[in-house]
């Protein structure tokens, strides 16, 4: 089988995706920006070769890699970057050279929200009313129908991107003034908590991994508030958030993928309504986070899928763990040396964040995970305590 993976150095943490397949008898081939010479070794060691392309965003540069791979090695089986920002470069180069998974048209359904929006209505879904604006007139009328606040957000957006809290008609204005020039969807204001629902399927479609995780803030606060954030999983995962993200999973024919769905609980009514899918995992290293979890292995169960279509062995839910993000910018308390010693109990993974995620997730990490809730709280007071 010969795979395709583009950007296999960023997140960092995908080279293990290219590990686990080569282990698998895959012959992976990457294709990224970056110099070899920087990759780190077990990426270098696990890829059968790689090309450098001078720039991800030169569709040409990427047709003439993909073309050389399949003049070399024969006809190319999968492709994917498991990558948000991608995901349409992907999506033409499977339907160039008929590539097995999500093609041109289908992309669109994955990436604009307003999309996503009817295919939830049609499934039975509940969603906040929503509707694509572009002018302040509109804007003003939709307004009038659901109230303030609203939130305005780019149709066809990657994470919080350009995304705003509207809350009375001075914002109204001040968003017009700065307006990007691309569609927007104004959305009522749901108050609620944040669910995900996470998981992985086989080539028919069936959900063979899911889990949830609770986020203790949306990333749009995160991000325009400059806040911290801290995101857990759960052990059980209620019975209305598999019902619909069962559903989600048929309703946009998802095979052979991992899965992130998010969904807002509302707090008035305990209703979930479905904010939007994202057909990759889910960001920065909340992979990992399955694996700490479960004591297992998501990458090396992938692999098993694309090769065998089967996991390799059952997984139980073992543990909670939870991502903690620290920011440079914050005074905080406790040093990274204090952390490390009251929670070495707990603590299973600690490291820095991308630049790129780092308004979102943090500059930086901890994550710790325990079968008892009341460790977990502990550290997140403990790491987030400022002076």
């Amino acid at each position: 089988m010969n795979y395709i993976f583009i950007s296999p150095h960023f997140p960092v943490n995908y080279y293990n995706f290219v590990k686990a397949l080569n282990e698998f008898g895959v012959n992976v081939f990457g294709i990224a920006d970056e110099n070899y010479d920087f990759l780190r070794n077990e990426l270098k060691w696990n890829l059968r070769e790689y090309y450098r392309v001078n720039d991800l965003h030169n569709y040409d540069e990427l047709l003439r890699a993909v073309a050389y791979f399949t003049f070399k090695y024969g006809k190319i089986d999968r492709l994917e970057s498991f990558n948000e920002y991608w995901l349409e470069s992907d999506a033409r180069l499977r339907t160039d050279f008929n590539i097995y998974g999500i093609k041109t048209n289908e992309i669109e359904l994955y990436k604009n929200k307003s999309q996503m929006k009817k295919i939830f209505q049609d499934a039975g879904i509940n969603v906040a009313k929503g509707r694509v604006i572009n002018d302040y007139k509109n804007a003003q009328k939709f307004i009038e129908e659901v109230g303030y606040p609203v939130v305005a957000k780019p149709d066809k957006g990657v994470g919080a991107a350009a995304t705003f809290k509207i809350n009375n008609e001075n914002d109204l204005k001040a968003f017009f003034e700065v307006k990007p020039d691309i569609d927007y969807i104004f959305e009522e204001f749901i108050n609620g908590e944040i669910y995900s629902f996470d998981g992985l399927t086989d080539k028919s479609g069936k959900i063979v991994f899911y889990t949830s995780h609770k986020y203790q803030r949306g990333i749009m606060e995160t991000v325009n508030d400059d806040l911290h954030i801290y995101y857990y999983s759960l052990l059980e995962i209620p019975e209305d958030l598999k019902e619909q993200g069962e559903r989600i999973v048929k309703a946009f024919n998802v095979r052979e993928r991992f899965f992130h769905f998010e969904f807002f609980r509302q707090t008035k009514t305990n209703k979930l309504y479905a904010l939007e899918v994202n057909m990759r995992p889910p960001g920065g290293y909340t992979m990992d986070m399955f694996n700490y979890a479960c004591d297992a292995d998501f990458y090396k169960e992938y692999a098993s899928i694309v090769v065998n279509d089967k996991l390799t062995a059952p997984y139980e839910r073992k543990y909670q763990v939870c991502y903690i993000g620290r920011k440079f910018n914050k005074n905080y308390v406790h040093t990274h040396d204090e952390i490390l010693s009251n929670f070495s109990d707990t603590l299973v993974m600690h490291a820095p964040v991308a630049d790129v995620l780092s308004r979102a997730l943090g500059n930086y990490c901890y994550i710790v995970r325990s079968k008892d809730f009341s460790r977990i709280e502990e550290a997140i007071d403990f790491i987030h305590k400022i002076w």
